[in-house]
């Protein structure tokens, strides 16, 4: 499984339960580590409100896993090979996957009860729904466009919407998203980002995946605007689009955003906004590798950084960077 999901804490771990990953390079001060092994093939990432990691599975399963675990503890399953979004509020976890958002209670046992469908019939074929983020009262998750560059039908498509927790008041809160993988809201003002991954079939060089600053009722351009590269601003016809804060390498497949929070990083981390790249699946000149954008006091791009961090394969496991006491979670 390729870099797709991103998870951090400021959880302080005893550092002997882990083992070094060193495949993977990083920055100092800080150091790469495996957090837990057995996994199949991970596609989201969530911290329970029992400390637990936990972790979508390709095969529609949902597991959790401790520090130093050999094996993962199931939790869920029969979802779809699709699951990209997992959130907690409270002992309510929210599960995006395929075509609907689905709530699960977390029982005083460790086991799940109350599992509903709370919102069905979405969109999906290329695309499909993707993270979901809990944010003053409402779900917020994207619905990936059904192809690469086309007029859709159903207007719920390449959109970021949101829904009331029993699924009940659906919103478009934006447009013109072709996959709106990640959502991240800042901590200290609430404002959301979303990454975003550009078309295909406009040559290696083109276009720049993206971050965006989600703001109600913005159109973002897709299909028929797109974020260059190489110009580092919207090209095609872009009359009304709202420009990205961040251009990422192109076919990057920018997916998990987190937030340092807390002050638990350097100075120089903190308050930064970290994105894992996927990466192409043919192909290694992109992706696999975590990035991060730094802020101004303002809420402006400070600057984008592409920091050694770096991997080329997660084969089943967790790998956790850290720093001094305490942990961020690139896998």
């Amino acid at each position: 499984m390729l870099l797709s999901a991103l998870a951090l804490s400021d959880v302080s771990l005893d550092a002997s339960r882990l083992s070094p990953a060193p495949e993977l390079r990083v920055e100092r001060p800080f150091r790469a580590e495996i957090y837990a092994r057995g996994l199949v093939r991970p596609t989201a990432l969530a911290w329970g409100p029992d400390g637990r990691l936990y972790v979508a599975q390709e095969a529609g399963s949902i597991v959790s896993v401790s520090a130093g675990a050999l094996r993962p503890t199931g939790f869920a399953s029969g979802f779809s090979e699709s699951t990209l979004g997992l959130a907690w509020s409270g002992r309510t976890l929210y599960v995006s996957t395929e075509g609907r958002l689905e709530a699960l209670t977390l029982s005083g046992s460790g086991r799940p009860t109350a599992r509903r469908i709370i919102v069905s019939g979405l969109p999906h074929r290329l695309h499909q729904q993707d993270n979901v983020l809990v944010r003053r009262g409402r779900l917020y998750f994207g619905n990936g466009s059904t192809c690469d560059a086309c007029r859709e039908r159903d207007p719920r498509s390449a959109t970021v919407m949101s829904v009331k927790p029993d699924g009940t008041d659906p919103r478009i809160e934006a447009r013109g998203l072709r996959n709106p993988f990640g959502l991240a809201a800042e901590p200290q003002t609430g404002r959301l980002y979303v990454s975003e991954n550009g078309r295909d079939k406009l040559g290696q060089g083109e276009p720049a995946d993206s971050v965006v600053r989600l703001r109600r009722g913005a159109r973002y351009g897709w299909p028929d605007c797109w974020p260059s590269w190489r110009l580092r601003r919207p090209v095609g016809r872009c009359r009304g689009v709202t420009a990205p804060i961040a251009y990422l390498e192109p076919h990057s497949a920018a997916t998990g955003l987190a937030f340092e929070q807390g002050g638990a990083f350097p100075a120089r981390y903190r308050g930064n906004l970290f994105v894992a790249e996927w990466g192409q699946y043919d192909r290694r000149a992109t992706g696999r590798k975590i990035v991060r954008v730094a802020f101004t006091p303002s809420g402006a791009v400070r600057s984008r950084s592409t920091p050694r961090v770096r991997c080329s394969l997660l084969t089943g496991g967790a790998e956790r960077s850290t720093g001094s006491r305490h942990e961020t979670s690139p896998s």
